[in-house]
Parts: C-alpha cells; sequence; structure tokens
C-alpha cells in the first residue's frame, strides 16, 4: 500500500512538472502512451489470460468514465495547490458510500451517513462558498471525485468476475483512445527534457493501481486504507518545498474532517472482511 501512497504523488510531481509546457488533456495522452507500453510486459509475466471477460461493455464504459475522472484530476493538479487537490480527492470514498447505498443496496448505518457529513463540511471549509471565490478548477476535481465513485463502484461489480489487471487493461487501453481522440485538435509534445516526467507519470500511474489492487487483496480493506491517508501530509509538505504552496487553517481544518469522516468509515468494516475471489486470482504465469 505504501507503493501505492508513493506512486499517487509521485505521479501528481510528474504531471505538475509536464504542466509547463502540456495540457491536462495532452498530459492523460502520454501518461496513458507509457501506460499501454508498460501493460504487456505485466501481462508477460501473470499471463494474458487475466484480461479475459465477459463483461466487456461494463468495462468500456467504466473506462470511459475514468477517463474524464482522471481528466478532471490532472486539471486540478495544473490549477490548484496539490493539497487541495488531493483532499477534495478524498470525498471519493463518501460518494462511493451513497452510490453504493443507492445502487448495490449497501446498508447505510449511522456510522456512513456521519462520515458523509464530515466529508461534506470539510469540502465546504476547503471552497468556503460565499467568502472566496470558488475556482473552477476546484469544482471540476470535486466532480472528478464524483465519477470515481461511480468507477469505484462498477469495480465492485467487475470484481466478482474480473481480475484487477483485466480491469486496468481496459482502463488503460480506453483511456488512450479517447485522450488520442481529443488531443488531435490541440497536438501537443514534450520536449526532450520533460520526456524523463512523462515516463515517470506512465510508470507511476500504473503501478498505483497494480499497488492498490495488490494490497486489497493480500489484506483487510480496514487495514489497507488508513495508510492512503498518508498521501495528504506527504503532498502538502512537498507542495510546500517544492512549489511554495501554502497550507492554512481552513485547508487544515476541512482536510481533517474529511480524513476523519473516511477513517470511522474505514473501521466499520469487519476485521475479517474478504475481497471477491477474483480480486484476489493474479495468478504468476
Amino acid at each position: 500500500m505504501l507503493g501505492a501512497v508513493l506512486s499517487f504523488v509521485g505521479m501528481a510531481i510528474a504531471a505538475r512538472e509536464l504542466s509547463v509546457e502540456l495540457t491536462a488533456l495532452q498530459i492523460l495522452f502520454w501518461r496513458s502512451f507509457v501506460g499501454a507500453l508498460l501493460m504487456p510486459i505485466l501481462l508477460s509475466y501473470y499471463g494474458w489470460s487475466q484480461v479475459k471477460s465477459s463483461r466487456y461493455k461494463m468495462q468500456i464504459s467504466r473506462g470511459a468514465l475514468h477517463c474524464l475522472a482522471q481528466y478532471g484530476w490532472l486539471f486540478g493538479i495544473t490549477m490548484i495547490p496539490l493539497a487541495e487537490v488531493f483532499a477534495l480527492e478524498f470525498t471519493t470514498p463518501i460518494w462511493t458510500l451513497i452510490l453504493a447505498s443507492v445502487f448495490l443496496s449497501e446498508k447505510f448505518s449511522f456510522r456512513r451517513v456521519a462520515s458523509v457529513g464530515f466529508g461534506f463540511v470539510g469540502v465546504l471549509l476547503i471552497l468556503r462558498p460565499g467568502v472566496d471565490v470558488i475556482d473552477t478548477a476546484s469544482i471540476v476535481v470535486l466532480g472528478s471525485a464524483g465519477l470515481y465513485a461511480i468507477t469505484y463502484v462498477m469495480v465492485k461489480s467487475l470484481a466478482r468476475t474480473d481480475t484487477p489487471l483485466c480491469i486496468m487493461f481496459y482502463m488503460t487501453y480506453v483511456q488512450l483512445l479517447l485522450s488520442f481522440i481529443g488531443i488531435l485538435l490541440n497536438w501537443g509534445a514534450p520536449s526532450f527534457t520533460l520526456w524523463i516526467w512523462v515516463l515517470f507519470v506512465g510508470a507511476f500511474g500504473l503501478s498505483a493501481h497494480f499497488c492498490m489492487a495488490e494490497a486489497l487483496s493480500r489484506s483487510e480493506a480496514s487495514l489497507v486504507i488508513p495508510i492512503d491517508f498518508l498521501r495528504l501530509p506527504i503532498i502538502m509538505v512537498l507542495g510546500y518545498l517544492l512549489y511554495s504552496e501554502n497550507i492554512d487553517s481552513w485547508l487544515l481544518a476541512g482536510v481533517s474532517l474529511i480524513v476523519l469522516g473516511n477513517y470511522w468509515n474505514v473501521r466499520s468494516i469487519p476485521a475479517n472482511v474478504t475481497l471477491p475471489s477474483s480480486s484476489k486470482n493474479i495468478d504468476r504465469k
């Protein structure tokens, strides 16, 4: 799980470095391009049988929604402080709770209601509507968190029949195709000095999802997910050191409530909860 945390942080830093020359959509394309080159290497090790799926329509739909969500996240990375992007992204589990209760008929307990409440208040503290002009990029990131929540609910369904590598495979290539279509009218390639960051953003993007899937398949969610909270303090420190991004009391208060809401919900997960068997079966070839 620590690998996933460092990969997500590394991807954000790489994307910020690329933003000096590339738009968010162009960064998305090159991130997907590198991921598409690395995917066959993973599959040659774990076996191409991992990508078999009888639910390709849902896989493609999930990949398209993830593409939109990833674009929103990258747009935020290029426009607003990194800590704010990560804080708003952490509302994804809260949106997932709401969607899972509606579409998957999951129980909506008092603890989960309180978790949603904490998250909502945390967002209000960060955005401060009526006090400051709300940045458009902040709204885009919040919207991308909602889209991520939809894709997570879809993954919970897909994981009953398909492997994590299968989900990653469709996500990578659907994202590559859609982002390529999107940049045809505004093509942009990084200069030679930025190609190292292209490799980083692609490699970190793929490793983040892979490490997350591996962590969740090897341990209980109640043990794994809290480690993901390390992303926030790490990105706050790096944003301050690398880009002189200020960390004000409103952001800290909002982040604290969002993390508290997420943590409280995770603590409600039984210690012996297990993931669907298909999400564990990444058998080496």
